[in-house]
């Protein structure tokens, strides 16, 4: 069980708090396209700002490579916040982020006061965690307060370095709910506990599927890792994905399935196009009878119907990756069906970040489920069992 102090038991008042956000927000000629992330931000300012604490905020956007890039600035997203927030965010345009601008901005703050700094990938040694940057971060601050997810399996100066010099290092409203669900429905799950996997390749998700199959009751693999599972036991899968050398591999895992008397669900039946194009002849064919020249792009209608009564009785879901291409409307039905039954079951339902996230958000399922995950990488490794560093940096209760 992993307990962290949050922003609910420290005050704040009268103090200089630094928080890592997450404002990595995708942006078109200067103009934010998707907000959820500053949204998302919001409950962890409001509460910092209502205690009276001076609120300075950080964030990457992107990957400047420790260069300003002024494209890369976060400038739009200080003038988005000011809106949402109801109170103006002074931007620190310093293209060192910790430079004359931002000292003097935090020198005059009044208590309940907003800044944001500049991009703090403009630094270089941001990524390389060296202590110089996490210094003068930490010298503008008595607090830090780490609410950044889909960071926190890196250890960057701005998330895990800065913890070395301030005294309270504490999590945010996010990580905290992140932690909560991901680490602990994992570790101490309702049961039965499903976990559904997809995306295409095994090689990313092996340390997952080891430390699941020590967890689940179930282990359902969809998504173009299905056929170098299907491979393994001796089918044929034509031009699909595969992964010859994680073929030893998946035998491994349906072997441990078995011993650990784990239920491992593979595809029954595939549908399978010429190309990989939306405008492909396609057609769907059972468990084994994809033929050369043919290739899976999503799972067959039997396989959704078995899928779907897999995780009917589920008490605790786990899901990351999709069933197919999901980004093709003629292969993103099996995706589709695993969303919609995960929005109809009464369960406690976790969707791991990334395109799974990506997928409930827009087929409309997003508010029927427990938790969406903000952290494509970061939701991975916690399910792979890993410490992820900027859990860990911060104070314990």
């Amino acid at each position: 069980m992993l307990n962290k102090k949050s922003v609910d038991d420290i005050n704040v008042k009268g103090k200089r708090v630094l928080v890592r956000c997450d404002f990595n927000v995708p942006l078109q000629d200067g103009k934010i396209t998707d907000e959820n992330r500053l949204v998302a931000a919001l409950p962890t300012l409001k509460k910092l700002i209502n205690d009276g604490g001076k609120v300075i905020l950080c964030s990457h956007l992107g990957k400047p490579k420790g260069t300003p890039k002024p494209e890369l600035s976060l400038a739009p997203v200080a003038v988005r916040l000011s809106e949402l927030l109801g109170q103006e965010v002074k931007f620190a345009k310093d293209d060192n982020v910790v430079g004359d601008n931002a000292k003097a901005a935090v020198a005059a703050m009044k208590d309940g006061d907003v800044v944001l700094l500049e991009n703090t990938r403009y630094r270089e040694e941001e990524t390389k965690n060296i202590d110089t940057f996490s210094k003068e971060l930490a010298s503008l601050c008595d607090v830090f307060v780490n609410d950044a997810f889909g960071t926190a399996h890196r250890a960057h100066c701005s998330n895990v370095g800065v913890t070395k010099y301030v005294d309270t290092a504490v999590v945010g409203y996010l990580m905290q709910k992140e932690i909560e669900f991901l680490g602990n429905a994992v570790n101490n799950p309702k049961r039965p506990f499903v976990a559904i996997l997809g995306g295409s390749k095994v090689s990313s998700k092996i340390s997952v599927i080891n430390n699941l199959l020590d967890k689940v009751d179930t282990l359902i693999i969809g998504g173009g890792m299905a056929y170098t599972f299907m491979k393994a036991q001796g089918e044929e899968v034509g031009n699909s994905l595969l992964e010859e050398d994680y073929l030893d591999y998946a035998k491994e895992m349906l072997e441990k399935a078995k011993e650990k008397g784990v239920k491992l669900l593979i595809p029954v039946d595939t549908v399978v196009a010429k190309e990989f194009s939306n405008d492909s002849e396609f057609k769907t064919v059972k468990r084994g009878g994809i033929e050369p020249g043919w290739q899976g792009l999503d799972i067959g209608e039997e396989t959704r119907k078995l899928f779907a009564d897999a995780i009917k009785d589920a008490k605790t879901v786990v899901w990351n990756g999709p069933m197919g291409v999901f980004e093709m409307p003629n292969f993103a039905k099996g995706t589709m069906a695993v969303a919609e039954a995960l929005a109809e079951i009464d369960a406690t339902t976790i969707i791991g970040g990334g395109d799974s996230a990506a997928a409930v958000n827009q087929l409309g399922y997003g508010d029927k489920m427990t938790h969406i995950s903000t952290g494509g990488g970061a939701s991975l490794e916690f399910l792979e069992g890993k410490e992820l560093p900027g859990v860990a940096a911060a104070n314990d209760k």
